[in-house]
């Protein structure tokens, strides 16, 4: 029988700094669900949102003029990328996940997590009339901010090894999201330009290796850099993967504290969650419904059917599935204070998909699409009952946690409760 615990509480500076990036995140997403109820709202109010959202805008001579809509997915969402470079670079270079035990479970939870819900999208699209296959990726990320915002409404006792799971299988989810939009939805890829793109990203990196962090020398690089992987073919949003790998994560001095990854991090971060991340959902959570019969149309047909099933039922089985299959073969067992469905619920909670979900949508079928609306019903909706599903089960399990709190601070007051003698009881 082995000693290994999945979900044991990782080293006290990890959870630390884990601890203050789930608040941005829980902030973040509720600014993000308040846009996307806002994006509905205005999506059927008149033909303001749709006039606004594809106005065009930029210089036309660099191939610039894009509309609203599209610098919010291109330009905005680049910020968020940043973010997830630096995110991802500090966990497998000084985090937790450095550790290839520890590292495990989230990654093979992550992969059953994008591989079920690929899967099932596909069944249903391939044997369904009137299926379209390319949208196969769109149900395969989990949002962050959108769940850890659920999470913080529906749950407050939960432990927070539970937390960083979920924190953590998104990050890696967010890896493998990058990898499919680089490597599948990279059209007509102009290499010139790609490896033009290699100048200013090499330029940026020097200055960060060198610890030199001046927004007024980076922000510059980090704009062409982001200009010339636009022109190449592949999204935009892959230079800001690509820059955020290139800061150093430790420091020169090889002391602890906070390296120029997590300095970045921190400064980047308030603008990707409360400003980029809440726009690109304005623009893109808008779906116009024409009545009762133009919502009963969007959701009987077999692209929101896939990405539902695939978001509610695939990310439960595909996370769940991968965790136990983990435990099985290595003999891991649960940490003593866990429960199987804690692991249930954060894997519904996983089916939260939001942001990289609609901008997957968005370059499987092009932005303002027939399917694209169907996209964004699918997205939405199975998002809501995920959510909803993992309410149940987490509120629950909250309940037991809550308990399980109230009755260690009875025991630990009674233990140090004075008797009539002044002593105090043993």
């Amino acid at each position: 029988m082995s000693d290994r615990r999945l979900f044991s509480r990782g080293s006290w500076p990890e959870t630390a700094r884990i601890a203050e990036l789930l608040r941005h995140e829980t902030i973040g997403g509720i600014l993000l669900i308040g846009a996307a109820a806002l994006a509905l709202v205005a999506a059927n109010v008149g033909d303001t949102y749709e006039t606004v959202r594809d106005t065009v805008v930029g210089p036309s001579a660099l191939h610039l003029d894009l509309s609203l809509g599209t610098w919010a997915a291109d330009g905005l969402l680049a910020i968020f990328f940043f973010v997830v470079g630096l995110e991802l670079k500090r966990e497998f270079v000084a985090g937790d996940l450095r550790d290839p035990r520890r590292a495990a479970v989230p990654i093979v939870a992550a992969v059953g997590g994008v591989v079920l819900p690929a899967a099932i999208y596909m069944f249903v699209n391939v044997t369904v009339d009137g299926g379209e296959t390319q949208g196969w990726a769109i149900p395969t990320a989990t949002d962050i901010a959108f769940a850890l915002a659920v999470l913080a409404i529906i749950s407050t006792h939960l432990p927070s090894a539970l937390r960083t799971f979920l924190l953590t299988l998104a990050i890696v989810d967010d890896l493998l999201a990058i990898t499919i939009i680089a490597f599948f939805f990279t059209d007509d890829l102009k290499v010139i330009w790609l490896i033009a793109s290699l100048i200013p990203i090499a330029a940026f990196a020097t200055l960060v290796q060198k610890r030199i962090w001046s927004g007024w020398l980076l922000m510059p690089l980090a704009a062409v850099a982001w200009a010339l992987v636009h022109a190449s073919g592949v999204h935009a949003t892959v230079a800001g993967v690509l820059l955020g790998f290139t800061v150093p994560v430790l420091r020169r001095d090889g002391l602890d504290g906070r390296g120029l990854a997590e300095h970045l991090e921190h400064v980047v971060r308030p603008l990707s969650a409360a400003v980029a991340v809440p726009t690109f959902a304005f623009f893109s959570a808008g779906v116009a419904i024409d009545g009762l019969d133009g919502l009963t149309d969007a959701v009987r047909h077999p692209v929101t059917i896939g990405i539902v099933l695939g978001l509610v039922v695939g990310k439960t089985l595909g996370v769940l599935g991968a965790t136990w299959l983990m435990s099985t073969f290595t003999h891991a067992q649960l940490d003593d204070d866990l429960s199987w469905w804690d692991v249930l619920g954060l894997s519904m909670l996983g089916g939260v998909g939001f942001t990289v979900a609609l901008l997957i949508g968005e370059l499987a079928f092009g932005l303002g699409s027939e399917t694209d609306e169907r996209v964004k019903v699918g997205v939405l909706l199975g998002s809501v009952v995920a959510a909803s599903a993992a309410a149940v089960v987490l509120r629950a399990r909250n309940r037991v946690y809550r308990r399980i709190e109230a009755a260690e601070r009875i025991d630990s007051d009674h233990d140090g409760v004075p008797d009539v003698f002044g002593e105090v009881e043993p």
